[in-house]
């Protein structure tokens, strides 16, 4: 206990020193084509605190059009370069994905590392993998958004390789930037081996529920809405068995790695419920692409939760960004409940929780009601394709009589001469497949 005692504190301590350490500077430009610019700096703000990193203040211009070889004007550039040394930062990140050259020319000018917002979120997204799957899919989107910028990192990767060996017969010898280009090139194709097995698994998981017919019921929505929260509320209020929780922080991408839940509401009216990564503003297209296979969960979903930040001034902005992505990945026509989570923390709000009409709910996902209400509302969701029949059932056929028992909400259960009468609210698709047996 005291070595494990020793070791978190050596980590709290190794953590507070990369705080103080990583001191940056965030630089933003304004071309018009930005709805919510100054809450696109924000959340750059944020992302960059979810990386255990300290803004030490922040820069911005108004441009009619973006600088091809700079990203800012070269007198805004000289700005950064004096505001980065009065301020001792140590990185400079910019609110947009920088080109190569951009890369090449600002660490030219400036003299420190650059960062952009989709090198960020990837950091971020490095920091919080846990499984095997999520560090695959994270390393993948890394290699991609790196190739093309290869030229724009460091000057040491343009150096000549060497002359001897195999390299030899190559004259003057290759680039070291040609070697890390192939590399890098190969690397993704292992890990894009790697993770088409991976999803083979994950399909046959999801082929072995849909048999099931168990619903399964997607969590989606923007970073740091609460989704994490409501599973964990649900895994405390309808636990089966000792179910192990999901991380649960207040910041922007506390959890990565899907997870699976079985909800069990009573009266066989069971459920799976997924947590997904969340979405954000600018979301790198990589990363998206990499994650595809975790997030096929949605893809394959009957009914999705959009849970949405209710107390958030820009909620409707995050509603939109969620929408476009779910439709990005031809998710756009599952059902869907809306969720206004966090409506304690809003003035504005009417009494909670409560429902608009029936897809719309208001609620604290802190609530034991709010999350009574929720499942309740879910429930008559992926449930409405059920009807109440009544089988007369041979005795003979005891295996069905096991399967309704198991899989169905039985209302009653007698035993008649002819055999096992039962009254249960099952889906039609079972109605169909033992019609013979309707009484």
């Amino acid at each position: 206990m005291r070595v494990k005692k020793e070791k978190m504190e050596k980590q709290d301590k190794n953590k507070n020193e990369i705080q103080e350490k990583e001191k940056v500077l965030l630089v933003g430009a304004d071309d018009g084509s930005e709805k919510d610019f100054d809450r696109s700096m924000e959340e750059l703000a944020d992302l960059a605190k979810a990386c255990f990193m300290e803004p030490a203040g922040m820069i911005t211009q108004r441009l009619e059009s973006i600088n091809k070889g700079l990203y800012i004007g070269a007198g805004k550039v000289q700005e950064v370069k004096e505001m980065a040394e009065l301020l001792a930062v140590n990185v400079i990140i910019f609110d947009d994905a920088l080109t190569p050259s951009q890369i090449r020319n600002l660490q030219k000018e400036i003299g420190k590392p650059i960062l952009d917002r989709t090198t960020l979120i990837l950091d971020i997204f490095e920091t919080r993998a846990r499984t095997r799957e999520a560090k695959l899919q994270v390393e993948s989107a890394r290699l991609k958004y790196l190739l093309p910028r290869l030229v724009g990192m460091h000057e040491a990767l343009t150096r000549q390789g060497g002359t001897s060996g195999s390299m030899s017969s190559r004259g003057a010898g290759e680039k070291k930037l040609e070697l890390d280009r192939r590399r890098i090139e190969h690397r993704i194709s292992e890990l894009s081996k790697e993770l088409k097995e991976i999803s083979k698994e994950r399909q046959i998981q999801r082929k072995k529920r849909h048999e099931s017919r168990i619903p399964l019921v997607a969590l989606v929505g923007y970073t740091n809405a609460g989704k994490s929260t409501i599973m964990n509320a649900m895994i405390d209020m309808y636990k089966k068995k000792e179910e192990k929780k999901i991380l649960e922080e207040d910041m922007l991408f506390a959890t990565l790695d899907t997870t699976v839940r079985r909800i069990c509401a009573g009266n066989n009216r069971d459920f799976l419920l997924s947590d997904t990564v969340g979405f954000i503003h600018k979301l790198p297209h990589d990363l998206v692409e990499a994650f595809h296979s975790t997030l096929e969960e949605i893809e394959s979903a009957d009914l999705l939760v959009h849970v949405v930040d209710y107390s958030d001034p820009y909620y409707r902005e995050q509603m939109q960004i969620t929408r476009q992505t779910l439709a990005e990945l031809h998710a756009g026509e599952i059902p869907i409940i809306t969720v206004f989570n966090k409506a304690d923390k809003c003035e504005h709000a009417d009494v909670f929780p409560r429902t608009s009409g029936e897809d719309r709910i208001y609620l604290s996902a802190r609530e034991e009601t709010s999350i009574c209400m929720l499942t309740d509302l879910i429930l008559d969701k992926v449930y409405a394709e059920y009807c109440t029949e009544k089988f007369l059932i041979p005795y003979s056929q005891g295996g069905v009589v096991s399967y309704f028992m198991e899989n169905t909400h039985i209302i009653s259960k007698e035993y008649k001469e002819k055999g096992t009468c039962i009254t249960t609210k099952c889906h039609r698709a079972d109605v169909e497949k033992y019609a013979e047996y309707l009484a």
